[in-house]
C-alpha cells in the first residue's frame, strides 16, 4: 500500500452501537412523543448509570462542563478553588464562570494528577474547595485529599471526565468526593454524543442539582433559580445503547494497551501507569518524551503517515494569562512532552505495530 493510500488514523474514534439497538430506543421516542424534559429514557439511563457506578445519585446533564458549574453552584462555593493546571481548559473555565478563582497546584509525574504534598501550601483564608482531576483515568490520592479537606473544612469535587469504568480500592472512581462530574462527549470512553453527569452520595445535593438543571422549578412550583442543563431523550438513547457494551470495550482497551506496552518497551519513553490499588479503564495511551523537540519530530513523522496523535494536555493551564498564572514546573514540563497516541476499541494489532514502528524510527 502506498503512503497516500493508507487510511487516516485519528487519536480516537467514537464507539457506535448497532443501529438496530439504537433504533429500538428511537422507536420508543416516536411512540411516546417525549423528546426532552427528563423523559423516560433519561430517567432509565440515570438509574442504570447509578447501578453501574454503585452510587445512589447520578444526574444526567447536557455536558461535562456544565456539570462542574452545577457542582460549584450546588456546593455554594465562593472564593478560591485549588485545582490542577494539567487538565482540559474546561475545568478552570468552569471555576471562573462561577465567579471563583482557580489556584493551580503542581502535579506529580507518575500519574500526572495533583500533587497532594503541595495542596496545603496553597490554602488561604479564601480557599473553599479542592477540584482535582483523575487524569487519563488515573486516580488522585483521594485519601490524602479527603484528609486535607476535612482538616481545613473544604469541599471536594473530582473532575472524573476520564474515569468512567475505573476503580480504586474496588470502588468506582466516581464515587469519591462530595461531588464527581463526568463527561459523555463523543470522544469519551462512554458517550451520549454530547452529555455529562453529576454523581453524589448526598440526597439534598442531588435534589438541589436537579432543580438547578431545570430552571429551578417543577411544573408550576418555583423553588430556586436555575438554568437549562437538561439533556434529550435522543442522547439518553445513545447512552442506553452503548452501556451494555462497556464491559467488552473495557476488556478490549486493556488488550490494546498491552500491545502498545510491548511495542514501546525499551524506547526510552515514559508511560504512566496506575498503582496496584487501581483497576484502570485504559481510556487513553499517553507517552512522555524526553524533550519537546523529540515529541515534535515524532509527531511530524506520524502526521506525514496520516496518523494524528494529540498533545493532551497542552499547554499547562497555569501559563495562560487569563487563568491567574503561577509557577508549576512539573506540569509545564510534562505538558510540553506528553503525547496521546491513537487509542480506541476498534484499533487493530497491526495498526498499533505500524504506529509504534514510526515512533521507534523517529526516536
Amino acid at each position: 500500500m502506498k503512503r497516500s493510500d493508507k487510511p487516516t488514523i485519528q487519536v480516537t474514534q467514537s464507539f457506535l452501537p448497532k443501529f438496530s439497538v439504537y433504533q429500538k430506543y428511537l422507536q420508543k421516542i416516536w411512540n411516546n412523543h417525549y423528546l426532552t424534559n427528563n423523559g423516560p429514557l433519561v430517567l432509565e439511563l440515570e438509574k442504570k448509570l447509578a447501578h453501574f457506578f454503585h452510587v445512589p445519585y447520578c444526574i444526567f446533564v447536557s455536558n461535562g462542563t456544565i456539570a462542574i458549574q452545577l457542582a460549584i453552584r450546588a456546593l455554594d462555593l465562593k472564593g478560591e478553588i485549588i485545582t490542577t493546571p494539567f487538565t482540559y481548559v474546561a475545568t478552570a473555565n468552569a471555576i471562573i464562570w462561577e465567579h471563583c478563582t482557580p489556584v493551580f497546584v503542581d502535579i506529580e509525574p507518575n500519574t500526572c494528577t495533583i500533587d497532594v504534598t503541595k495542596i496545603e501550601h496553597a490554602i488561604t483564608k479564601k480557599t473553599c474547595a479542592i477540584l482535582a482531576v483523575h487524569v487519563y483515568g488515573f486516580p488522585c490520592d483521594v485519601a490524602a485529599i479527603q484528609k486535607i479537606a476535612k482538616k481545613h473544612n473544604l469541599k471536594v469535587i473530582y473532575d472524573a471526565a476520564h474515569a468512567f469504568g475505573a476503580m480504586y480500592k474496588k470502588k468506582s472512581l466516581v464515587s469519591y468526593g462530595d461531588i464527581a462530574t463526568v463527561s459523555f462527549h463523543a470522544t469519551k470512553l462512554f458517550h451520549t454524543g454530547e452529555g455529562g453527569a453529576i454523581i453524589t452520595k448526598n440526597a439534598k445535593l442531588a435534589e438541589k442539582i436537579k432543580l438547578y438543571r431545570t430552571f429551578g422549578h417543577v411544573y408550576d412550583e418555583y423553588k430556586t433559580y436555575g438554568i437549562n442543563a437538561k439533556n434529550s431523550e435522543f442522547h439518553a438513547a445513545m447512552g442506553l445503547s452503548i452501556l451494555p457494551s462497556m464491559p467488552t470495550i473495557l476488556k478490549r482497551l486493556k488488550k490494546i494497551s498491552s500491545w502498545y506496552d510491548k511495542e514501546l518497551k525499551n524506547t526510552g519513553l515514559t508511560i504512566p501507569h496506575a498503582d496496584k490499588n487501581t483497576t484502570p479503564n485504559h481510556a487513553y495511551y499517553p507517552v512522555i518524551f524526553k524533550t519537546e523537540q523529540q515529541l515534535k519530530k515524532t509527531r511530524a513523522v506520524l502526521q506525514k503517515n496520516k496518523i494524528f496523535p494529540r498533545r493532551y494536555f497542552y499547554p499547562s493551564l497555569n501559563t495562560l494569562q487569563f487563568l491567574h498564572p503561577n509557577s508549576c514546573p512539573e506540569s509545564e514540563s510534562i505538558a510540553l512532552r506528553v503525547l496521546c497516541l491513537p487509542f480506541y476499541q476498534a484499533l487493530q494489532k497491526e495498526t498499533v505495530r505500524r504506529i509504534t514502528a514510526y515512533i521507534r524510527s523517529a526516536l
